[in-house]
């Protein structure tokens, strides 16, 4: 299978998808890549494999050496002087974290272009991009996820929960503007510095040695589901280790838990995923306070797609590939205006 992986944006994780999708390279055995990067001008262009280093995008050898794509209806193709050539794929793999990939635009484009696309549509992009709308989804669904403050950049800026804190831009992945606040005085520089990045900031409570565990998957015809990883215990992982772990590209060891927590984890990562997510590999990650699941993230696009979490992640992309959602075709048969015309003797 030829998967064309879409990657870039206009995001201030624009790096991170960069790696991740040179990763994804890395690791793919059974099926052939072909890379479209979007510049931060949303621009796309097609890179050759053996271009896909970072000096590469960071030094605009693109826009001299690589063909330029035009979207249209079905796909992609290049403008030559024997006139347009279509760029030949089996499926478009989104890898676009952050804006434009996370956010439910490129969703809107690949279903509006009719382009077969792996990725959150975009209900499941809208609801997991905004943490506050994850946290509405939760609740909708009987999952449980921690209190929380939502502060504005132009309201109070008073804490009302007790330190310490964690600060999260509302809409931003990859710890970028995150930090752990103990008192009032660290609160207010970590509000300043969330707010370089988004207009609303998400406040919740820092719970010391609380029990992390991440889940990735998907569903095609039956349930796919990965190991749960108990990931690197920090205070929190900044920009530069979540860098680093979106590079990940050798298999982890599996979490030691009973069956009943694996169980439970398992179960509300089903509940998250069906329906909103259908058509995504995604990964959630959850807090475990005594023995009870919680939310903390849906990743609707994690680094490097989470291959090192399955034992056969070509497998993973194919069995989704093979099972996408289809849109409902409308069709469009101007019976009401016909009829008016009719009605009207001008028929």
């Amino acid at each position: 299978m030829k998967i064309a992986i879409v990657f870039g944006g206009s995001s201030y994780e624009h790096e991170i998808s960069i790696v991740s999708a040179i990763t994804v390279k890395n690791v793919l055995k059974k099926h052939t890549p072909l890379f479209i990067f979007v510049d931060a001008n949303r621009d796309f262009y097609l890179i050759d494999s053996e271009n896909m280093k970072s000096k590469f995008f960071s030094s605009k050898e693109y826009l001299k050496k690589s063909k330029k794509l035009n979207i249209e209806h079905g796909g992609f193709s290049a403008s030559g002087v024997f006139g347009s050539k279509k760029v030949e794929y089996d499926v478009v793999l989104n890898l676009i974290h952050g804006r434009d990939g996370e956010d439910g635009k490129l969703a809107s484009i690949f279903e509006f272009f009719d382009i077969k696309f792996i990725g959150p549509r975009l209900e499941g992009a809208v609801l997991s991009f905004n943490k506050l709308y994850t946290k509405f989804l939760a609740e909708s669904i009987n999952v449980k996820t921690l209190d929380y403050q939502l502060i504005n950049r132009s309201g109070s800026r008073e804490c009302s929960l007790e330190f310490p804190v964690i600060v999260k831009p509302l809409r931003l992945g990859s710890s970028i503007g995150v930090s752990v606040v103990k008192s009032q005085e660290e609160f207010d520089y970590a509000l300043d510095v969330a707010f370089e990045f988004d207009t609303q900031v998400l406040i919740e409570p820092f719970i010391d040695g609380i029990k992390e565990y991440n889940q990735a998957g998907a569903k095609g015809k039956d349930w796919i589901l990965s190991i749960i990883e108990e990931p690197q215990k920090e205070e929190f992982l900044d920009f530069d280790k979540k860098y680093m772990d979106f590079s990940r590209d050798e298999r982890v060891s599996e979490a030691t838990i009973d069956d009943n927590l694996k169980s439970k984890i398992e179960e509300t990562f089903k509940k998250i995923y069906d329906p909103l997510f259908m058509g995504a590999i995604i990964r959630c990650d959850f807090f475990v306070v005594d023995n009870e699941v919680y939310l903390n993230e849906i990743n609707p696009i994690p680094g490097s797609m989470a291959n090192y979490l399955f034992e056969d992640f070509d497998k993973v992309l194919s069995e989704v590939a093979t099972n996408l959602p289809k849109e409902k075709k409308i069709n469009i048969e101007y019976l009401y205006i016909n009829n008016i015309q009719k009605a009207k003797g001008k028929a």
